[in-house]
């Protein structure tokens, strides 16, 4: 109350979600040994599931849930800094727009951001989602939507939870496909963009769009 919420480390944050420890040990102490077998990286915390928290002396499934909600408050909180019009003036905006979104996802799932003619985004949609491996695209569906929306271009993005950054062969494909299909539309494809937990793979940048 009297230094404020920036003054509290991680652990004491944490101890404040959980209120308690066990009859050994504080709700400080415990947090700092959650945090030191994740190497004090909260992003780790945030992927823990509910029988994994609950793996640890003291944790019980309502603190294992209070520690869930609080960290998926913080990630959407990330994605909603990014919604409002956000122009599109390079392949890092779109990562930045996208990486919480389904940066750190265990399965692929394919998006579409569509643009307005001043490169702002109109909107974000899930087009598929798929398993480990990949995912299917509809290419009339991603049209259709664009007309919709009134989009004069979009960008494709989507995720490898491998953390590989190569495009495969039907990555290639599918972007080539999408190309074709929106120039007879009018329709630009600006990039698209493979994202992974802490980076990202533009074929703009790259010269194969």
């Amino acid at each position: 109350m009297f230094k404020g919420k920036n003054a509290l480390s991680d652990s004491e944050l944490i101890a404040i979600l959980i209120g308690s420890g066990s009859r050994n040990e504080t709700a400080v102490d415990l947090s700092k040994r959650m945090l030191a077998s994740i190497n004090q990286n909260l992003n780790a915390l945030g992927k823990l599931s509910l029988s994994q928290l609950m793996q640890f002396k003291g944790i019980g499934e309502a603190k294992a849930i209070t520690i869930i909600a609080a960290l998926e408050l913080g990630r959407r909180r990330r994605v909603e800094e990014t919604v409002e019009w956000v122009k599109i003036t390079s392949s890092k905006v779109i990562f930045d727009v996208m990486q919480p979104i389904i940066g750190e996802l265990p399965h692929e799932e394919f998006w579409i951001v569509y643009l307005n003619n001043s490169n702002k985004v109109i909107s974000k949609t899930q087009l598929s989602k798929g398993g480990i491996t990949g995912t299917v695209v509809d290419i009339r569906l991603v049209f259709k939507m664009a007309l919709e929306f009134g989009a004069t271009s979009i960008v494709l993005c989507h995720n490898h939870p491998s953390g590989s950054l190569k495009p495969s062969d039907a990555d290639i494909q599918i972007t080539q496909k999408l190309k074709r299909a929106g120039e007879s539309l009018e329709i630009a494809i600006l990039d698209h963009v493979i994202v992974t937990e802490t980076s990202y793979f533009s074929f703009v940048d790259q010269g194969i769009l």
